[in-house]
């Protein structure tokens, strides 16, 4: 599958431009097959970037638009608050393997940068015959959302010469009416010290915002989940930031 992820709030240096943001999809999201839900926000990077997701036997992925408001776009003409997004439902056993995500520099918004499917571990043998059965949902959503609340911004910004500062925002049934002192977030960084996680429920939307800060010296793979009482209530947060 392929999408189009031009700029957005998590991917605004260097774009001068009237709009907030302009993208087909700012997310891939993946249901693997241990039960985890994961959402990696997509970027227009400035070199070639391919990540890969491990997996057995994948109950789904997909490249989705979660914005559906049209003040985070400000474009009248294209209207991307109403693109569609697009679930890949795997059926049967397709054994071990990875979805993997492809995210090419543009400098233009017509071309699709963004590219996801699932390879599997042993490649085919040649001249062999090969059954796949699987479904393709074009929608506003994946089919059967989960229960557990969802990351639908991730803003991004400098915090000094050597810190990027990381605004998420989250949204899901699971975080109505909680007791915010059971309510946690953690975050991890590979190469990098994390400092500054806040948890606290956001009055505007109904929902919740988490942030943290890391140094931006060094390429990052970044994951955050939001507990409560060390129990997940969220998806997980996964990300690659590079300098």
């Amino acid at each position: 599958m392929t999408s189009m992820f031009f700029f957005g709030p998590n991917d605004r240096e260097n774009f001068d431009d009237f709009r907030p943001a302009v993208h087909d999809s700012d997310g891939l999201a993946i249901s693997n097959g241990n039960g985890e839900q994961l959402w990696r926000p997509l970027n227009n990077p400035r070199d070639l970037q391919v990540s890969t997701f491990a997996d057995r036997n994948p109950r789904g992925f997909g490249l989705m638009q979660r914005e559906k408001q049209f003040f985070a776009f400000q474009d009248l003409e294209s209207r991307f608050e109403r693109r569609p997004s697009l679930w890949f439902e795997p059926i049967g056993d397709w054994g071990e393997g990875a979805v993997v995500l492809f995210e090419i520099p543009t400098k233009e918004e017509v071309h699709d940068n963004i590219a996801a499917y699932w390879r599997p571990k042993q490649p085919f043998p040649a001249k062999s015959e090969i059954n796949l059965t699987y479904r393709l949902h074009w929608g506003p959503d994946a089919p059967k959302s989960d229960t557990l609340a969802r990351f639908t911004r991730t803003g991004i910004g400098n915090r000094g010469e050597d810190n990027k500062l990381f605004v998420l925002e989250l949204m899901g049934d699971r975080l109505k009416g909680v007791d915010a002192k059971t309510i946690k977030g953690t975050v991890t960084a590979d190469k990098a010290e994390v400092t500054n996680i806040v948890t606290q429920p956001n009055p505007e939307t109904g929902g919740w915002r988490m942030s943290f800060q890391c140094s931006n010296k060094n390429p990052l793979e970044l994951r955050a989940v939001l507990l409560q009482n060390d129990v997940p209530v969220s998806e997980v947060w996964t990300y690659r930031w590079t300098p």
